[in-house]
């Protein structure tokens, strides 16, 4: 059983991750319907819906879903004929080293939502701040030019005044994907030039900030700040909540099966080379015949 605690220290930490759960099971699987995991973007497994063999599926199955950002409900199936109910729309994956019994597991990705960091106590960083918490974005409010930057978060700088190069700068440094900066089109050239903003930078600064769609008040105005942010995180997908690298994959030299590399993966190196196995049974048999 999945703790609570821990699927809200993932949230709490803004760490994608995958919950699956085993929804039906054909003896003689080790799962059982009701049996849950924690899958995470480095391959990491944490609680059990089924022995290694079966494991191998999950875990390529959801990175998959962590990088579309879809649910998705896997069927693994030993090799041969197997008298198991059909799924409409599920993603099938014959597993050869399954020792007989099928397995349906729900899998659900978790992305956290995108933050957007906001500085300024001005009207216009209120108003944006609540339409944010209007769509489900995530904000944090920071005074410190030098704050903790989420490398492809949103940084929205509108104070009107103060640190507003050094923001900028400490963003960019950092790796943020959309810094904006409210201020009006002499003003902000004046800024990008105290903070040093090379011609690399300047695509991923917005000033003026926002959609031109003529907004005067400092409602409309976040209006359009947030409908660029929007456009740019849907379109672009620039965010922090973005997919994860992909795994590196490699063959099973014993089955021949697809199989992440992650840390939990079977692993062997012999002769100053690297191999990685489904499970336990393909490794100790590849070990074996190298003997």
């Amino acid at each position: 059983m999945i703790s609570t605690e821990r699927v809200g220290e993932l949230r709490r930490t803004r760490t994608p991750f995958v919950h699956a759960t085993v929804v039906r099971a054909q003896p003689p699987a080790s799962a059982r319907p009701g049996d849950e995991a924690i899958l995470l973007a480095d391959g990491t497994i944490e609680g059990f819906v089924g022995g290694q063999c079966a494991q191998n599926s999950v875990r390529k199955a959801a990175l998959g879903a962590l990088e579309v950002g879809e649910s998705l409900l896997l069927r693994v199936l030993p090799d041969g004929e197997v008298d198991f109910p059909e799924a409409p729309g599920a993603a099938v994956v014959v597993n050869p080293c399954l020792s007989g019994g099928a397995l349906e597991i729900f899998l659900v990705p978790e992305m956290p939502a995108p933050l957007v960091r906001i500085h300024g106590t001005t009207p216009i960083a209120d108003a944006l701040a609540d339409l944010c918490a209007t769509v489900g974005y995530d904000t944090a409010r920071g005074t410190d030019p030098v704050g903790d930057f989420v490398a492809g978060s949103a940084v929205v700088i509108a104070s009107h005044g103060g640190p507003e190069a050094e923001i900028l700068r400490a963003a960019l440094d950092a790796g943020v994907g959309y810094v904006g900066l409210v201020a009006s089109r002499v003003r902000g050239a004046q800024i990008l030039a105290e903070a040093a903003v090379g011609d690399d930078e300047r695509a991923r600064v917005h000033t003026p900030v926002g959609l031109d769609i003529g907004a005067r008040t400092a409602p409309e105005i976040a209006v359009s700040i947030l409908a660029e942010l929007i456009a740019v995180f849907r379109r672009e997908g620039r965010s922090d909540a973005g997919a994860p690298a992909a795994a590196a994959e490699v063959i099973d030299p014993v089955c021949g099966m697809s199989v992440i590399v992650a840390a939990a993966t079977p692993h062997l190196r012999l002769d100053e080379q690297d191999y990685w196995f489904c499970g336990t049974g393909c490794r100790d048999s590849f070990a074996a015949a190298r003997r």
